[in-house]
């Protein structure tokens, strides 16, 4: 298999990200890796997805085959029916241009050929190009913050068009993050009713808002109705490549954001706007 689909499963087994199914700490790769009936791993306190990444590498085809298998198998999650298909789903689109997927016979899994077609026809052909910087104004946050909001967004542009992709990818995280942010401070009693809402470990009172993570964010504002599924996933992958901006994040990943990605990113931060202002409109 090519590096860029193992690392992308060594993800998934670790489940780094919200989308995913089951989050496995240290000891829990281990013992995954045990149940898959691949013994010889065990974690050695190293970055959980590089570990796994360089371990599913050591794999000879029959050990890659149970792991993949355990990794969408029933009886992993317990007969959870939901994450049962996030396993597949997310697995099946992870390894289709590998040139199969994976299909649940009953309990048992079992591997299936197909054939990836990347060839488009002329008349498919559209080209991607990025929307105009969104009126903040209208969502009606606290003095200044709209300017702020306003003011990146024209920055992102600028590393755009001077090909520093990574930085403007790093930019529109912030403007995701300030926008929701500002949106949540404008609501807080619906902010911080809603069942998603961090609490604190200790008081279990709901944290101040300076202290929410931007995943925390995105899923409250999904939760309470504020954006849709599809703004909700696009804007947890926007926020992956917003963690960029530390180094060692990207040598794990080994990202790099190129025009087509700050492109769509463009499309994600809009589509936020325009779901926060719909929300608002309707009171």
């Amino acid at each position: 298999m090519d590096e860029s689909t193992l690392n992308k499963i060594a993800e998934l087994i670790c489940g780094n990200g919200t989308d995913h199914p089951e989050y496995r700490s240290s000891s829990q790769l281990t013992a995954f890796f045990e149940r898959a009936g691949v013994t010889q791993f065990v974690h050695d306190g190293s970055t959980r997805q590089w570990w796994v990444f360089e371990k599913l590498k050591e794999c000879n085809r029959d050990q890659l085959a149970l792991v993949l298998k355990r990794l969408v198998s029933p009886k992993e999650y317990s007969g959870d029916r939901e994450k049962i298909k996030n396993a597949l789903t997310t697995l099946n689109e992870i390894v289709y241009v590998e040139g199969f997927k994976i299909k649940l016979e009953g309990m048992t899994p079992q591997f299936e050929k197909t054939s990836a077609d990347f060839s488009f026809n002329e008349s498919q052909q559209t080209e991607l190009t990025p929307l105009e910087a969104p009126d903040f104004l209208v969502l009606g946050l606290e003095p200044g913050i709209g300017e702020i909001l306003k003011s990146r967004w024209e920055e992102a542009q600028r590393c755009v068009d001077s090909g520093a992709h990574l930085a403007a990818i790093i930019i529109m995280g912030s403007l995701l993050e300030g926008l929701l942010l500002g949106v949540c401070q404008k609501n807080p009693a619906i902010a911080n009713q809603c069942p998603s809402a961090p609490k604190d470990n200790k008081s279990g009172k709901v944290k101040n808002f300076s202290n929410w993570k931007l995943a925390e964010m995105i899923d409250v504002a999904h939760h309470v109705g504020w954006i849709g599924i599809d703004v909700k996933k696009f804007s947890h992958a926007l926020r992956e490549f917003r963690n960029l901006i530390h180094p060692y994040e990207q040598m794990v990943t080994r990202s790099h954001p190129d025009e087509d990605t700050c492109n769509i990113s463009w499309l994600v931060v809009q589509a936020t706007v325009n779901d926060l202002a719909r929300s608002i409109k309707k009171g």
